[in-house]
């Protein structure tokens, strides 16, 4: 990126950035009420002012300081001015369509992190298993390892209980996904223990159902839900590890600022594994382990996991347009 802030506009600028913080710091805890119509007013222009200088900043590698700190106060006066509006379903739609997406992509290197440290722990998990076998007895147990030798899947018993399973399910997965995120108040430590002992059993399971010659059961089951299901646990670990980094690294910010700052990324980061989850316990209550062709299975999962990507990396707005486009209360 290139130098391209100047002292010149940074110094015509940061009076700007103050008065947006100063009227901030007035709503207070009371939101928008606590302040005058004229002043109102006057923090919608520089809400505005300040989302345009965001995207300015953040062009410029020697201003990512100044950057954070502007995305800071944005996401205080996002909070204040949008506290007092109802959410409905079609402002979560294009929260989803229009936000996360963006939000997705600002923690693409918390991801990959997340991506990397799951996959190495498979990866452990599988090369354990083929080596020493007991190691998989050890880890999976002797009740799973039994209806692996008679090669049967332990999911058929599901189906004749899809919707108490269903619902069994989406709370195992939001309680998993959770603990992985709110891991990170561990200063990361308890995010990156999660995603260890979630990325080592994926490889032992993996490995001994090959180890048993049941490698399509096991993936042909996974991949419906599967294609939602561990990608947003890796989020959830990104989503952690961003409140880790902040914990650890708080930068030029004050120790609180910065866990105020990483807290509120993360959990907008992880927010949109809530919608993944539902979707992926649907499909592990009643499709994934149903006597549907293995080839249908496969083809949801792709499709699935094709228009997960389409999603997080096509859609939203552009940095720019989010800056000029930003919604205001239409009332100020």
């Amino acid at each position: 990126m290139a130098n391209i802030v100047s002292n010149l506009w940074l110094g015509k600028r940061r009076p700007y950035w103050s008065r947006l913080e100063a009227l901030l710091t007035a709503a207070g805890s009371g939101g928008v009420s606590q302040l005058s119509r004229a002043e109102l007013r006057e923090l919608a222009l520089l809400y505005r002012q300040a989302a345009a200088d965001l995207s300015v900043l953040r062009r410029d590698a020697t201003a990512q300081t100044y950057a954070a700190h502007v995305n800071q106060l944005l996401a205080r006066a996002h909070h204040i001015i949008y506290a007092g509006r109802k959410t409905s379903v079609l402002r979560l739609f294009r929260y989803l369509r229009d936000e996360y997406p963006e939000i997705f992509r600002r923690n693409l290197v918390y991801v990959a992190a997340s991506l990397l440290i799951s996959g190495a722990c498979a990866a452990l998990g599988a090369i354990l298993t083929s080596t020493h076998i007991e190691f998989m007895r050890h880890a999976l147990g002797p009740e799973m390892i039994a209806t692996m030798e008679r090669h049967e899947m332990w999911t058929h018993s599901v189906v004749s209980v899809a919707p108490t399973a269903t619902s069994a399910i989406m709370t195992n997965n939001l309680t998993v996904c959770f603990v992985t995120f709110a891991g990170g108040i561990t200063f990361g430590l308890f995010t990156l223990l999660s995603l260890f002992n979630n990325g080592l059993l994926l490889g032992v399971v993996g490995a001994a159902c090959h180890h048993f010659g049941m490698s399509v059961s096991l993936w042909s089951f996974v991949a419906p839900h599967g294609s939602l299901e561990l990608p947003a646990i890796i989020i959830a670990g990104a989503a952690g590890l961003r409140l880790g980094k902040a914990m650890v690294f708080p930068g030029g910010f004050r120790w609180k600022d910065s866990i105020g700052l990483g807290g509120m990324e993360a959990s907008r980061l992880v927010s949109g594994t809530i919608p993944m989850l539902f979707v992926a316990g649907c499909l592990e209550g009643f499709f994934s382990p149903s006597a549907a062709p293995v080839w249908l299975k496969f083809t949801v999962g792709g499709a699935l996991f094709t228009f997960l990507n389409l999603w997080l990396f096509a859609a939203g707005k552009t940095e720019s347009g989010a800056a000029e486009g930003e919604l205001l209360p239409r009332n100020i």
